[in-house]
């Protein structure tokens, strides 16, 4: 009898055995992950895409994420004249899925740290460097789009995808800020008055020019009047506005004497 529920026990313990086996072979990889196996502390030259999988019992599954990640940092440095830039700035990156299990044994999980973090911070150094800080001011696009080059090409060496970049914010010190308001301030009444001045100088030419023309047409009209006078013409205009009244005439002796009229 005791021999029988002996049996019975070593039964079970292997029956649970089994299951304890069977359950250190089945693995699973969630939704936007990829699996790097590693035997005996070895990494494997392939990978495990999100589900169900088997694997050895001496087998481990490392879960490496390759989802989208965003990280936004503040950063500081320095711009060609030696202006201090302060900025925040915000990184999507993701890993490659076909080389996580590369990314795992050079890097390992801590890539952002390790790699991606001081790799922000030497692109966001380097290209800042390149323009003065009222360049920083007047043309950001050029800017971001010069560190995300930079940043592209740095992670690209550790098999890192650098989806998207962004300057949430860029600022610097108070007495810079204040002396390039001042100096836009400046230009704009410039550009103000010389507009002024433009406008006044065009007004005062194109009243110049009226008069010109006004004066030609005088000119002319003068010119061609005095031509088409004939002797004719004005003993015409002189009849036509005579009365028919001879004018009185004053003798020595002071006596009007008057025209008779017919």
């Amino acid at each position: 009898m005791f021999k029988v529920k002996k049996n019975y026990v070593i039964a079970a313990l292997g029956i649970v055995a089994a299951v304890l086996v069977c359950l250190l072979c089945i693995v699973k990889v969630p939704t936007g992950h990829t699996g790097v196996i590693v035997t005996f502390g070895k990494v494997e030259n392939r990978t495990l895409d999100s589900g169900m999988h088997f694997k050895a019992p001496w087998q481990s599954v490392i879960r490496m994420d390759n989802r989208i990640q965003k990280q936004t940092v503040d950063l500081s440095a320095f711009s060609k004249d030696i202006q201090e830039v302060k900025m925040v700035y915000t990184v999507n990156y993701q890993i490659s899925k076909n080389e996580a299990m590369t990314i795992y044994s050079t890097i390992g999980k801590e890539y952002y740290s390790t790699v991606i973090s001081p790799s922000v911070m030497e692109a966001v150094k380097t290209v800042s460097a390149k323009y003065t800080a009222e360049e920083l001011i007047t043309d950001r696009t050029k800017l971001a789009v010069g560190i995300e080059d930079e940043l592209s090409k740095a992670l690209s060496k550790y098999n890192i995808l650098l989806v998207s970049t962004s300057i949430e914010d860029i600022d610097f010190t108070d007495a810079f800020t204040d002396a390039v308001e001042a100096k836009q301030v400046a230009q704009q009444n410039k550009l103000r008055a010389e507009t002024e001045a433009e406008t006044k100088i065009i007004e005062a030419n194109a009243q110049a020019e009226v008069k010109r023309i006004q004066a030609d047409a005088e000119a002319y009209v003068n010119e061609t009047t005095s031509e088409s006078l004939t002797d004719k013409i004005l003993q015409k205009m002189y009849y036509d506005k005579w009365n028919g009244v001879l004018p009185e005439i004053v003798s020595d002796s002071s006596m009007i004497l008057s025209p008779r009229s017919e």
